[in-house]
């Protein structure tokens, strides 16, 4: 007998990085609000005004916090379009709140500046990066619980219909 079923469509990118490992973890016994953790965490860590350092402290938290290691590392880089369209902001706000004087800043000119010399760059922009820092811990603790109370609910339903299933 020939099978005229329709062939199973291939699951998008999606599917496959995003709610097929959460639904992995749903189903094998890790909990729905460690699994909001991780996500809350990662993003809140993956939006650390400091370029290329969001991957260390989702690595970090993960390991300490005992956090699925690709979850976490998977909701950071998501964000990272965040944290370039955050960073400026932030480290203007850390500017305004310690009445420093506005330093001339773009994302290329402090990259190519960095690549240049770095030395030379952590010496003029490194007070820049911790005010952006400081503004970013009093921000982030705020976003990470709204993320992580929102989502709390969302993956309980969700693992109780999964394990109805």
């Amino acid at each position: 007998m020939i099978d005229v079923s329709p062939p199973a469509s291939r699951p998008n990118w999606w599917q496959r990085r995003i709610a097929g490992p959460v639904r992995q973890q749903l189903t094998q016994g890790i909990t729905p609000d460690k699994i909001a953790l991780t996500l809350a965490l990662g993003f809140t860590l993956g939006i650390f005004p400091i370029l290329g350092s969001g991957f260390l402290l989702c690595g970090l938290a993960a390991w300490a916090l005992k956090l699925n290691q690709p979850i976490i590392q998977g909701t950071g880089t998501l964000a990272y379009p965040l944290q370039l369209v955050l960073l400026l902001p932030f480290y203007r706000a850390g500017e305004s709140l310690f009445s420093a004087p506005a330093i001339p800043l773009s994302i290329p000119q402090l990259l190519s500046r960095f690549f240049e010399d770095t030395p030379r760059f952590l010496q003029e922009y490194g007070m820049t990066g911790v005010r952006g820092i400081f503004v970013w811990s009093l921000l982030a603790p705020v976003g990470w619980a709204a993320l992580y109370f929102s989502l709390r609910p969302l993956l309980r339903r969700w693992a109780a219909r999964l394990a109805k299933d």
